[in-house]
């Protein structure tokens, strides 16, 4: 039977965390939260669990990451976000595979709920994951916001059955702060690179997005939410491409 670390980032989470803590209860040989210095009930509530609490700040969502695989006891990684949760197949599913731990990574599809809904289509499903993995075959890497684990090799990866299920958003205020936000840190992330924005791509994939997520991935078929998600889908790769056009101009002043 392979030993499991459950490796968790947060930041005043006291709302969500101990729901994602009880559901890996059964899996996991050793829990470790980094925690951002919260001010709120986050770190008590992470002890309760048996959780190993470690502060420390915040440089960036792939830097915490990468900093939480070191703070771990054992090599084999399960990589969850506080407002996440595993589902009964998918708790099943790493049972299944932990004893023998046969492949180089497993991925899981992750469905997110907004204002009490879960989205299984618009864009926002399958959303499949790479979450559990053998830390000493690679590394977090990505653009910020948006981190993903890659292998220093070709890897053998499997997909397990079961969703991760993602409390992300009780309201649609916070689905448009956090896009505004998102957006803003991925147009930073791509100004670091050099790359830029068109007109075209300011004015056009916004609308290529919309389409996309509504029509081709069925967002119709949620009704009205459907509906706000796609929109907001569209919004918020507008605002990503309008930022990375602001920072250009003010680069040129």
């Amino acid at each position: 039977m392979q030993r499991i670390s459950v490796v968790i980032i947060s930041l005043n989470e006291e709302r969500d965390i101990a729901r994602c803590l009880k559901s890996v209860k059964g899996i996991a040989d050793e829990i470790v939260v980094v925690d951002s210095f919260s001010t709120d009930a986050t770190k008590d509530i992470c002890k309760s669990f048996g959780a190993k609490f470690i502060e420390h700040e915040f440089e960036s969502y792939i830097a915490q990451k990468n900093f939480a695989l070191t703070c771990a006891k054992y090599d084999k990684i399960l990589s969850l976000d506080a407002d996440e949760e595993l589902s009964e197949e998918l708790i099943n599913s790493i049972l299944k595979e932990k004893k023998e731990f046969s492949r180089d990574g497993y991925s899981m599809n992750r469905l997110t709920r907004i204002s009490g809904k879960w989205i299984n289509h618009s864009g926002w499903y399958p959303d499949t994951k790479l979450r559990l993995f053998d830390r000493n075959k690679g590394e977090w890497t990505g653009l910020n916001p948006h981190d993903e684990f890659k292998f220093f090799e070709k890897a053998d990866i499997c997909k397990l059955e079961g969703d991760l299920l993602h409390h992300s958003f009780y309201s649609f205020r916070e689905l448009e702060e956090q896009s505004l936000r998102f957006a803003e840190l991925s147009a930073d992330a791509y100004f670091v690179r050099g790359k830029k924005a068109s007109c075209l791509k300011v004015v056009f994939n916004p609308f290529l997005r919309f389409v996309r997520d509504y029509i081709f991935n069925y967002g119709f078929l949620h009704g009205k939410t459907g509906f706000k998600v796609c929109k907001n889908n569209a919004l918020s790769t507008y605002l990503k491409y309008k930022h990375l056009q602001q920072l250009w101009t003010k680069a040129k002043s």
